[in-house]
């Protein structure tokens, strides 16, 4: 059931949210003080591709740090990838299959808003993407 969710998803907003995370990457890369926001980008892109089988938990490691970055994501990227995710999620709520992908949508708003301190894990609890 996974794939065939991850495979109506890649097709219907997996794609778009997947470029807009890309994007997103590349431009916080251009100086090095970003880098790390850069990489998260590229981590959570890759989940948004393909998010079904997999799920967002919480670093215990992850400190003042993370949290000062979270601030600063939140301003320079992170509350217009999340109003992408709202309006993918709702425009996917219209039809009856599509709710489940507008649910799993809504369920991305948090971790694009911030994604420093969070691990992606597949539902077993294994890592998928360590850093």
């Amino acid at each position: 059931m996974n794939t065939v969710l991850n495979v109506i998803w890649l097709v219907l907003s997996g794609f778009w949210l997947f470029v807009s995370y890309m994007v997103a990457g590349i431009i916080c890369c251009i100086l090095i003080v970003t880098i790390p926001f850069g990489i998260a980008s590229f981590r959570i892109g890759f989940y948004a591709l393909w998010p079904f089988g997999r799920r967002v938990v919480s670093k215990p490691t992850s400190g003042v740090f993370a949290f000062i970055g979270n601030v600063i994501w939140v301003i320079v990227a992170g509350i217009w990838i999340a109003i992408e995710h709202v309006l993918s999620g709702v425009a996917l709520c219209i039809t009856i299959i599509g709710i489940p992908l507008g649910i799993a949508n809504f369920k991305m708003v948090p971790i694009a808003l911030m994604p420093l301190g969070k691990e992606i894990v597949d539902n077993n609890g294994q890592g998928v993407f360590a850093r």
